[in-house]
């Protein structure tokens, strides 16, 4: 059975296939969960290397290789889609066409590819099967749980035993190892607000019912209510993105409407049910005060991304034969991101794991960060990824 070291040498000698593959499809992004040129680059990429099944209702691929003995299966996650952002990195190999793979997801699916030739070249030894997702719509797209309604998890015949999924980012060094057992990335969704008033002339404001005021103040209390109603050692972000009310063009008109959405971060499924609870009922009260109606409307969320302990003991145990003591670390905290990976590790145990891939040239403490359209990835990380999401299979089925 290879160790992780022997994985990365062989990782090694494909390296400049692994990086070619990465940069053709950092040049063709794709949004949401419609990707038919990446999913095609991917196809002939992984053709003859296992049993093949794409997806119904967005463009995704699970790949089932099977080992010579039998065995539980283990589930690793690529993602596939890109964001509605336009490319400023200036990289030779960049974008065009008005998306960009600015969160990293190019790499992402060239090292689940370099894993596949890893694990199909020793599935002799394999005391079971590997299940390889290349998903789309990970960036608020829900695509995971489409794969997961579609019968994904079951391709092997057998749901997974343990699930590893990988992200880089660029505020980690090169080549460093970062994860942590419990809460490691927020549940994330949005909130949308809405008062509803009569409008009127701003002289005679009694006349109307102003919608603007009780928005403003419902947008202060709410952060006093995080303060006061949640327990501040399980924390809950609401940071107001946007408001709306009025015309520019003009000051002494009082509007019908007034509206604004806000991000809701939360770290366990007990406060995203108590905000769901406690925002309305306070957005609702402030309404009636002033004499107008609210709507209060949440998004569909991801869920808390929990990492199995037993599994980050063997995302330790690899991650240290890999880069060493030094090169991997324990998070202190979760961060508030979200990912849909959430979902499989709510079906599957497993563990989510991160990868530094800034360029060395860069300081990583002050570098453009994951999904800013000056965002440049390393892409001589990608041995180590791939070995890394081997290795975790091969743990398991070694």
């Amino acid at each position: 059975m290879p160790t992780a070291q022997d994985l990365l040498k062989e990782a090694t000698v494909f390296a400049s296939e692994s990086i070619k593959i990465r940069r053709e499809l950092h040049q063709i992004p794709e949004f949401a969960l419609n990707l038919p040129k990446t999913q095609a680059r991917i196809l002939e990429a992984i053709q003859g290397l296992g049993e093949i099944t794409l997806g119904k209702d967005l463009t995704s691929i699970g790949l089932v290789i099977r080992g010579e003995k039998p065995g539980p299966t283990i589930l690793l996650r690529a993602d596939m889609d890109a964001l509605s952002v336009r490319e400023e990195t200036g990289e030779e190999f960049s974008s065009t066409n008005g998306f960009m793979h600015a969160c990293g997801h190019d790499l992402h699916m060239a090292a689940g590819i370099g894993a596949a030739k890893l694990l199909a070249a020793h599935k002799r030894e394999l005391n079971g099967d590997v299940l390889i997702w290349f998903q789309p719509g990970e960036e608020g797209h829900h695509g995971a749980d489409v794969m997961i309604d579609e019968g994904f998890l079951e391709l092997s015949g057998k749901r997974p035993a343990a699930a590893y999924g990988l992200h880089v980012f660029t505020s980690l060094p090169i080549g460093a190892i970062a994860s942590k057992a419990g809460p490691m990335m927020a549940s994330a969704g949005d909130m949308i607000v809405k008062f509803k008033g009569s409008g009127g002339h701003g002289s005679m404001p009694w006349l109307s019912k102003d919608p603007v005021t009780p928005m403003v103040e419902a947008m202060s209390a709410l952060q006093t209510m995080l303060n006061k109603r949640f327990d501040q050692f399980d924390p809950v972000i609401l940071n107001i993105g946007w408001v709306r009310a009025g015309d520019t063009a003009t000051t002494n008109v009082i509007a019908d409407e007034a509206s604004f959405g806000a991000t809701v971060r939360t770290f366990s499924e007990k406060n995203t049910k108590l905000l769901h609870e406690l925002a309305p009922e306070l957005i609702h009260s402030i309404a009636k005060g002033y004499g107008v109606t609210a709507e209060v409307e949440f998004s569909r969320a991801t869920k808390v991304l929990m990492n199995d302990p037993q599994a980050i003991t063997k995302v330790e145990k690899v991650a240290k034969e890999l880069v060493g003591e030094v090169g991997y670390q324990t998070m202190a905290t979760p961060i508030a991101g979200g990912e849909d990976f959430a979902s499989i590790v709510a079906e599957v145990p497993g563990a989510f794991v991160f990868v530094g891939a800034c360029p060395p040239d860069i300081d990583y403490t002050t570098a453009p960060t994951n999904h800013s359209a000056k965002a440049k990835f390393d892409d001589s990380v990608l041995p180590l990824c791939s070995a890394l999401l081997a290795g975790l299979a091969l743990e398991h089925l070694g």
